[in-house]
């Protein structure tokens, strides 16, 4: 069994759990902060390097941990958050799921309250009550693999994610996923270079699909981000913004090395 499979798995039964709560989390959800503007925040301006999403992410299902944290929901997502912002940041994404990638929507709330930039809840999402879990703890967008989502469910779960004020981030990985994409009218179209069966990263994808996204929609390169070269090329492929995750959770900084990264 591949990772995606062992990680959906374990989500659909994740989502079983949190069904108990629906009524809890829609309420929370409708109480939320107003969403912050996602797809302002990170679309290209002129012909600067891309915008940096800089992610929160403790472990890789691939690579083990990334950084040590005390506890689960401690004050270290605050203070990354923190440090991204002054880094350069122009919005933050966060791995909400706990099982694979030691994460939570504590971790999202603890970053969003911390700063003023827009977070994306990075999730494996299935279903509506994650979506009101996200907005919940405080999500501007919400991401949306396209690969996952068969038939209705892509478009249905971007319009509860639209519902709610915020933007679904769809990730795709091929030409038939961007045409879905398209389909459903995403507002910020994500090309991941990562393999989610093996957690390899082939960086032919980003720069075969990203010069085929067209405004208004956003473009974002994402995965493989670490150095300023790979900014540059992700530059001339057209992405508006990049998702930079282990290279900068791995630095004693991680805002040092993010400033490093757009200085060049």
């Amino acid at each position: 069994m591949g990772f995606l499979a062992t990680i959906l798995e374990a989500k659909r039964a994740e989502v079983a759990r949190l069904a108990s709560r629906r009524d809890e989390l829609a309420a929370r959800a409708s109480e939320a902060p107003a969403p912050r503007d996602f797809a302002g925040a990170i679309r290209r301006r002129g012909g600067e390097l891309p915008s940096v999403i800089a992610e929160v992410k403790f472990r890789s299902p691939s690579k083990g941990p990334l950084r040590e944290r005390a506890n689960p929901g401690d004050v270290v997502p605050a203070w990354i958050g923190e440090r991204y912002e002054a880094g350069g940041a122009r919005a933050i994404s966060v791995l909400c799921d706990a099982a694979f990638f030691d994460g939570s929507y504590a971790d999202l709330e603890l970053v969003r309250q911390a700063v003023s930039l827009p977070v994306l809840c990075k999730e494996f999402v299935i279903d509506e009550v994650q979506v009101d879990a996200a907005r919940a703890a405080g999500a501007d967008a919400v991401l949306l693999i396209a690969r996952i989502l068969p038939g209705d469910r892509l478009g249905a779960l971007a319009g509860a994610v639209r519902g709610r004020g915020m933007l679904p981030l769809v990730e795709v990985v091929s030409a038939a996923e961007l045409a879905v994409a398209r389909a459903v009218a995403a507002d910020v179209i994500g090309v991941n270079s990562r393999d989610l069966d093996t957690f390899e990263v082939d960086p032919r994808a980003l720069l075969e699909l990203l010069p085929a996204i067209t405004a208004p929609a956003v473009a974002v390169g994402m995965s493989g981000v670490r150095t300023p070269a790979d900014l540059a090329s992700l530059a001339r492929a057209g992405a508006d913004a990049a998702l930079v995750g282990e290279h900068l959770m791995r630095a004693a900084d991680p805002g040092v090395a993010l400033a490093e990264l757009l200085r060049g």
